[in-house]
């Protein structure tokens, strides 16, 4: 009896072992759920000249969407993009993969989104996927840094260019003007002269989806930083370019440029108690898993 006892207990204690073991993914996973920004309404000063507002919206889906104004003009601002590797002239590469609170802690930034639409990316699993921090990756579209141009312009994508001063444009035509300290490209801008451009008709378009974006208004002297969380059920399940358009609009905008987004989108600021991601990204389906990016857009700034 007792020996049938001590392998009824044996089996019982093996049993709970293997429910623990699969049920902690269940319970990693759920937890990053709980780590997310609530579903409130929130708007507060970052640093000097920065702005940041957290607007919810339950119709016509769930939609979470982050964002930051910044005062281009306000002492202390300063944009700055992911520098090129100095090797790059001698490889096919440009930069080294990094997550966008990586570029933050590593360039001592008081704030980052992710930028250009990039490639080699593969995404199939949780575990297998592409690039992981420090893959040799691609931008597209033109990227300067401290005033080097390191990854070609391309006429069929637009820019965003800073001057020496701050000053911001968003040009198409895929290349900044001499004399551009701070670059970056996206494949599209979606509002131009005040007004919404045409965008003609694309099913992904038409899709809600993650967004990420830049808007400047009339002067160059104001930008805007737009994410739009998504992929995301019954939190936050994105924006159609029409919605984000719409929402452009209802700021004031005078330009905007659609930037990389899905998985990628990002947005970390440095605080007192470390680099903290404002948003909800996902990447791999994994909720608040950044992904490596191949480019930031960054922003010093005093307190």
């Amino acid at each position: 009896m007792r020996l049938l006892n001590h392998r009824y207990s044996q089996k019982i204690g093996w049993s709970a072992i293997a429910t623990g073991v699969l049920l902690l993914p269940l319970l990693w996973f759920g937890g990053l759920h709980f780590q997310r920004p609530p579903q409130v309404q929130e708007s507060r000063s970052l640093f000097q000249g920065v702005t940041y507002q957290r607007s919810v919206r339950s119709h016509p889906r769930p939609i979470m969407i982050h964002v930051v104004t910044i005062d281009l003009m306000t002492p202390g601002i300063k944009p700055f993009v992911t520098p090129g590797d100095s090797a790059t002239s001698q490889i096919s590469t440009e930069t080294n993969a990094r997550t966008v609170s990586q570029f933050v802690r590593e360039f001592k930034l008081q704030l980052a989104i992710n930028a250009n639409f990039f490639y080699l990316f593969r995404e199939q699993t949780p575990w297998d996927y592409f690039p992981r921090v420090g893959d040799r990756v691609n931008n597209v579209g033109q990227v300067i840094s401290n005033g080097n141009a390191y990854s070609q312009g391309n006429r069929k994508w637009s820019v965003l260019c800073f001057a020496a001063d701050n000053r911001v444009q968003i040009l198409q035509g895929g290349f900044c003007p001499t004399g551009t300290t701070q670059a970056v490209a996206g494949n599209e801008v979606f509002f131009a002269n005040g007004q919404p451009a045409n965008q003609g008709h694309d099913p992904f378009k038409d899709k809600p989806y993650a967004r990420v974006a830049v808007a400047i208004d009339a002067s160059g002297e104001k930008l805007w930083l737009i994410l739009v969380d998504g992929k995301q059920r019954f939190y936050s399940e994105g924006m159609t370019m029409a919605e984000l358009t719409q929402f452009a609009q209802q700021l004031g905008v005078e330009a905007a440029l659609n930037l990389d987004g899905g998985g990628s989108t990002t947005l970390a600021i440095d605080t007192r108690s470390g680099v903290k991601v404002l948003n909800a990204p996902i990447h791999t389906k994994v909720p608040m898993r950044e992904r490596a990016v191949a480019n930031q857009l960054g922003f010093y700034a005093n307190p």
